[in-house]
């Protein structure tokens, strides 16, 4: 019963932000890739919200946003099946608008091992995480999962090294 209860936040998060997701075969191992793109709008503000240690980056509606350190400005390690449902890439949109606070100039995107397209801030690829299931959320700050840290980013683009959690 406990797996059960596990699974369940990732199968609800994996259907709220509406990503169909698959999971292939190669040389390297098991790779995730997305075989329908998000059914949100095309664009994408990405804005700064509060936390116990100062600003962090977020999506409009919310949603915390983290850098995985094992990462380069040009190459996603998050890509097994676990880590992509764990933690989605947040996929690069048409259009990024950015509130007071962000840097237009740090937004980049990098091309994933499936031909996607990941945004990225400071050179950092983005993620959301699947148990921070409100706006404003902040679960997955510090900790060590998929082989490696994830934090959350200041508006310059740095990763904030202090644990913290915000559960609304």
């Amino acid at each position: 019963m406990r797996g059960r209860l596990r699974r369940r936040p990732l199968i609800v998060a994996a259907a709220f932000i509406g990503l169909t997701l698959t999971s292939t075969s190669c040389a390297a191992g098991n790779v995730t890739r997305l075989s329908s793109p998000p059914t949100t709008d095309p664009s994408l503000t990405l804005t700064i919200q509060h936390s116990p240690e100062g600003p962090i980056l977020a999506t409009g509606l919310g949603a915390t946003l983290y850098d995985f350190v094992p990462d380069t400005p040009t190459h996603s390690a998050c890509v097994n099946d676990g880590c992509v449902f764990q933690w989605p890439p947040l996929a690069a949109p048409s259009s990024v608008s950015v509130g007071h606070g962000v840097s237009a100039s740090l937004i980049g995107t990098l091309k994933r091992n499936d031909g996607s397209r990941q945004l990225s801030y400071g050179g950092h690829p983005l993620y959301t995480y699947n148990l921070d299931v409100t706006p404003g959320m902040v679960t997955g700050q510090a900790i060590d999962q998929d082989s490696g840290l994830w934090y959350v980013l200041t508006p310059l683009g740095r990763e904030l090294h202090t644990a913290f959690t915000v559960t609304n």
